[in-house]
């Protein structure tokens, strides 16, 4: 469990607050790439860590994250005219670049220089991987994570988004905790013909778990009997702070990411990515993953999941009784509805950990070490390291004999 104290560290980003103020050492996702359209179009409401933004493209294309209310006196300027380079407040008038300086304040004299004392704050925005990235941390941004998914082709990847009603922490940790993959994401009982390795994850719900130290976060490794002389290991990145890679693929396997960015301190985006190295993602399956398969969910217009809390997750308890463990629909659902029934904060002073959560308690040591020595002066090593994040995360089966270490040879390089 955490102290309180703990709980509200590890949880509070928004400005001002020690997690808030490491998060904002490292690019973040904020939009889809294309939430954002073509020079002068619609500006987009953003809001991270408690910070209300608005983003948009000006004539010239040039994108631009500013503080979304107007310095006059606080009208919001999503409502603004994108129009000359500059995006308009429809109050008065006043008018700003994509840097936040105040370009044009028709409601003043013509001689006035007043404009030249007024502007608003503005962070370096760029686009990797059909994500629209942000830096809003203090001094010039770091080199952008070198994600495997970024890198690839387009066609090499699905990307969505996603909204979740709880805290940022509460979600990745069951991102990192492969455990209750036995219990929350299976059926009541395995059909004959289930690859070995779902059989393995049902029958085997006690993994044992080693974890390492890397240089981007952790090395999480969980091991199930695979008879009669194997293990079936599934192997999960963590990567400081907010990011996870899913266990579970092999070469030429599709393979799944995370990033959960807060949006204040009880909600949260997820960006998800799915991505090929080997092959394009095919329609069918751009189709599935659109209709909530694997770790991407059916959305609405708002990107909130289809299946929430004001309609129960459309829970089908006949099916719980009869074959689905759940009743809910859909693993990004199944772990969507758990998390969220823990409260937007769970009260981590309350809990009680066993030896399958070993990877939540590391995680938790890693990121409140790191805001710690952020807090005492020492800036993090991760910003600027962007090869770090060249890693993947998977699965393999080994003889017992072969320790983590070589079964992870096999999984995590990219060649």
């Amino acid at each position: 469990m955490l102290s309180a104290k703990d709980n509200d560290l590890l949880t509070q980003t928004n400005p001002g607050t020690p997690m808030g103020d490491l998060f904002r050492r490292f690019w973040l996702p904020v939009l889809l790439a294309k939430e954002v359209g073509g020079p002068d179009s619609d500006p987009v409401r953003v809001k991270v860590m408690g910070e209300e933004l608005v983003a948009f493209r000006d004539s010239e294309g040039k994108l631009g994250l500013i503080e979304g209310r107007c310095p006059h006196r606080g009208a919001e300027l999503f409502w603004g005219r994108n129009e000359e380079c500059g995006l308009r407040c429809v109050y008065h008038g006043w008018k700003f670049d994509t840097q936040g300086n105040c370009v044009d304040m028709p409601s003043e004299l013509p001689d006035s220089q007043y404009r030249e004392k007024v502007g608003l704050r503005s962070y370096p925005v760029a686009q990797q991987g059909d994500f629209l990235w942000a830096y809003l941390g203090p001094g010039e941004p770091p080199e952008l994570p070198r994600f495997e998914f970024a890198e690839v082709g387009a066609e090499h990847r699905f990307v969505s988004k996603k909204l979740q009603e709880c805290n940022w922490a509460q979600s990745l940790e069951g991102a990192i905790d492969t455990a209750h993959f036995s219990f929350l994401h299976m059926p009541v009982t395995v059909a004959p013909d289930a690859p070995d390795t779902v059989k393995w994850m049902k029958n085997d719900g006690a993994p044992r778990f080693t974890v390492e130290e890397t240089p981007a976060g952790l090395l999480i490794g969980a091991s199930r009997q695979a008879p009669p002389e194997s293990l079936y290991w599934r192997i999960t990145q963590y990567l400081v702070p907010n990011h996870s890679l899913a266990p579970g693929s092999e070469r030429g396997q599709n393979m799944n990411g995370q990033t959960w960015v807060p949006i204040d301190d009880h909600s949260c985006w997820v960006y998800c990515y799915t991505w090929n190295p080997d092959r394009p993602i095919s329609e069918q399956e751009r189709t599935m993953m659109a209709g909530g398969f694997g770790i991407h969910s059916e959305l609405d217009a708002n990107y909130r999941p289809v299946r929430n809390r004001d309609n129960d997750y459309l829970i089908d308890r006949e099916a719980q009784r009869r074959w689905s463990y759940t009743g809910v629909k859909g693993i990004s659902e199944q772990d969507a509805y758990i998390q969220d029934s823990q409260g937007t904060i769970y009260d981590r002073t309350k809990e009680h950990l066993g030896t399958t959560d070993i990877a939540i308690i590391e995680f938790r040591r890693t990121i409140l070490r790191i805001a710690r020595e952020l807090l005492e002066g020492q800036e993090p090593a991760q910003p600027r390291d962007p090869d770090a994040y060249h890693v993947r995360s998977g699965g393999a089966i080994a003889n017992r004999a072969v320790p983590f270490a070589e079964v992870a040879l096999r999984v995590v390089p990219i060649a």
